[in-house]
C-alpha cells in the first residue's frame, strides 16, 4: 500500500468508510475545528470540507484520527507490520559498529543507500500555478483559527524545509505558522528542534537570512516524517521513502535553492532574516493550555506555487486525546526498536494522552540488578527529544503499561515516597507550564518496580493475590451450571 500523494489517501479513506465530505458552509475560524474536535472525541472519520466560506480550496482534517488510519498513512494495515521491518533493519546495525551513535549511524547509511532515496524531477504538481509579487497571498488559502483566543490563523500541518548553513544537509520540521498578514507568519522554532538549530547556526555565521520552504499536503508518510523525532543528522525523506518503499518525489523550489516533496498541494518559499523577531501567540496548544505570546522568527513568504486546485489539509491540537495524539502514539510504537537496541532491558513504553508526550512517559523493564530503574531513567533523558520528559514512570516487566489502572495500582502500593523518587533539573518543552523558568526545570523520575535487598528493602516483597489456575479451569468448565450467563 503506497500512497502518491494526499488525494491518493482521501480517495482510500473514502472508499473504506473512513472520510466524510461535508457540503455545507462552514467559517475557517473556529467553526471547523469545533465539528472537527467533536469528531475527533466520538471517534469519527477524517472530514473533508467542500464549502468553506469565502475560499475555493476544500479543508482536509481529521485523516490521521485513529489506530488504523494512522496505519494506513504509512502503507500498513497494522503498525506493527513497520515496527518489524524496522527491526529487521536495526538487526544490521548490530555488528561491527560499536556505540549507540555509530549503530544509529549505520542504520540512516542504511536506509540512504538502500531504494528509499528520493528521486529529483524536473516538472511537479505543486509547481502548476506560481504566485509572486502582489499575487503572493496567503489569505487565498482557507486557514484556520482555531481557538477563540488564538493570537490569528495558523497553518498547523507544513513540512518547514530548512538546510544546515554548515552542512548544507536538509531538514523537515513541524511547527505551526501563525499568519500575521498575506506575506509574513510567524515561524514557532522551539530551541530544541532542528529548525532552531539552523537559524542560531546562521546567526554565528552572521548570515542576515535563512531561506526557508513549506510544503502542505505532501502524501500522508511524507506529512508524518516531518513530527517525527529523527535524530539530526537523518534525512526526513530517505525515511519517508523506506515507510512507503519508494523514494519521495521531490522537485528544486522556484526561488530558493530547497528541495520541496513534489507531490505538495501548496508550497511557500521565502526566507528569515536572522535579526528579526515579532510577538508570535497565544495559540491553544496540545497541553491543552494555550501556549502564551514569545518572540520567534519571521517568515516572508515571496513566492507560492500550489497546485491548479489545491486541498489544504489542517490538523487542531487541545485538550487530548486530539490528532497529535495518533501521530505520537505510532512515533512512541515505531521507535521502539531502537529504544530497546539502547536499553535491552525495556520491555513496553506507553506516552498516554495525558501526559501529552513530554509530560509523562510509563516504561516497564525486566530488572535484573539494584538501582536498574535509575539507569533506564537516565538513559532515556540522554535520549534525542527524550530528554525533555518531565516525569518517567518505571514498573516491572509484567505489568501492562498499556493500562492507566494498572499502573496507578502498581505505583500507589510500590513507591517509597523517601527513596524511590528520582528529581533532578534539565531542559523542558518549551510549552511546559509549571516550571517558574522558561524551557528549564525540575523532573521526576518513579521506580515503581518491586525492590529486593540490594535496594535496602529486606522484608521480603508480597506475592500477587491470584486465584490458582486448577480453580480457573474448574470454574470455566462449571461456568453454564451457574446460570450467571
Amino acid at each position: 500500500m503506497n500512497f502518491k500523494d494526499l488525494r491518493e489517501f482521501i480517495a482510500f479513506l473514502e472508499a473504506r468508510g473512513q472520510l466524510r465530505r461535508i457540503a455545507a458552509p462552514v467559517s475557517c475560524e473556529l467553526e471547523i475545528s469545533e465539528i472537527a474536535d467533536r469528531m475527533v472525541k466520538r471517534g469519527g472519520p477524517a472530514l473533508l470540507f467542500e464549502n468553506v466560506e469565502g475560499y475555493n480550496a476544500p479543508v482536509l482534517i481529521n485523516m490521521f484520527c485513529s489506530d488504523q488510519r494512522m496505519a494506513w498513512a504509512l502503507g500498513v494495515e497494522k503498525v506493527d507490520d513497520l515496527v518489524a521491518r524496522l527491526q529487521g533493519m536495526l538487526q544490521l546495525t548490530q555488528g561491527p559498529p560499536e556505540g549507540l551513535i555509530n549503530k544509529l549511524r549505520t542504520l540512516g547509511q542504511l536506509i540512504q543507500i538502500g531504494s528509499f532515496q528520493p528521486k529529483t524531477v524536473n516538472r511537479a504538481p505543486c509547481q502548476e500555478v506560481t504566485l509572486q509579487g502582489d499575487d503572493v497571498d496567503l489569505f487565498k488559502f482557507p486557514i484556520l483559527k482555531c481557538w477563540p483566543m488564538d493570537g490569528g490563523r495558523y497553518i498547523t500541518l507544513p513540512l518547514v524545509i530548512t538546510k544546515d548553513p554548515t552542512t548544507g544537509t536538509q531538514n523537515y520540521g513541524m511547527y505551526r505558522m501563525q499568519v500575521y498578514d498575506a506575506r509574513t507568519t510567524g515561524m514557532h522554532w522551539q530551541t530544541h528542534k532542528v529548525g532552531a538549530h539552523h537559524y542560531r547556526v546562521s546567526q554565528e555565521r552572521q548570515d542576515n537570512r535563512l531561506e526557508v520552504a513549506v510544503a502542505i499536503g505532501a502524501d500522508p508518510a511524507t506529512m508524518w516524517t516531518g513530527s517525527a523525532p529523527l535524530p539530526p543528522d537523518m534525512d526526513e525523506m530517505a525515511v519517508a521513502g523506506f515507510i512507503r518503499e519508494e523514494g519521495v518525489e521531490l522537485v528544486k523550489a522556484k526561488t530558493v535553492d530547497l528541495l520541496v516533496p513534489a507531490q505538495a498541494e501548496i508550497v511557500l518559499e521565502g526566507h528569515v532574516f536572522t535579526d528579526e523577531q515579532r510577538s508570535e501567540g497565544p495559540f491553544g496548544d496540545h497541553t491543552g493550555y494555550y501556549s502564551m505570546p514569545d518572540d520567534y522568527p519571521v517568515f516572508h513568504v515571496t513566492t507560492i506555487t500550489h497546485r491548479k486546485d489545491p486541498i489544504y489539509p489542517a490538523t487542531i491540537v487541545g485538550r487530548p486525546p486530539m490528532e497529535d495524539y495518533w501521530m505520537g502514539k505510532v512515533t512512541e510504537r515505531i521507535f521502539m526498536p531502537v529504544i530497546k537496541m539502547i536499553l535491552p532491558e525495556v520491555v513496553d513504553m506507553n506516552m498516554p494522552a495525558e501526559g501529552v508526550f513530554h509530560n509523562l512517559v510509563i516504561v516497564s523493564i525486566k530488572k535484573e540488578y539494584p538501582g536498574q530503574a535509575r539507569k533506564v531513567m537516565y538513559g532515556l533523558w540522554g535520549m534525542g527529544l527524550m530528554n525533555l520528559t518531565k516525569t518517567i514512570i518505571v514498573v516491572d516487566h509484567f505489568v501492562d503499561v498499556q493500562n492507566p489502572s494498572e499502573v496507578a495500582w502498581r505505583v500507589a502500593n510500590n513507591i517509597n515516597p523517601s527513596q524511590d523518587l528520582v528529581v533532578v533539573e534539565g531542559p523542558l518543552d518549551d510549552l511546559d507550564v509549571a516550571s517558574p523558568t522558561p524551557k528549564f526545570g525540575g523532573k521526576v523520575g518513579i521506580d515503581a518496580t518491586r525492590k529486593g535487598p540490594g535496594e535496602g528493602y529486606t522484608r521480603g516483597w508480597p506475592p500477587d493475590i491470584e486465584m490458582s489456575p486448577e480453580i480457573k479451569a474448574l470454574v470455566d468448565s462449571k461456568w453454564a451450571e451457574y446460570g450467571l450467563g
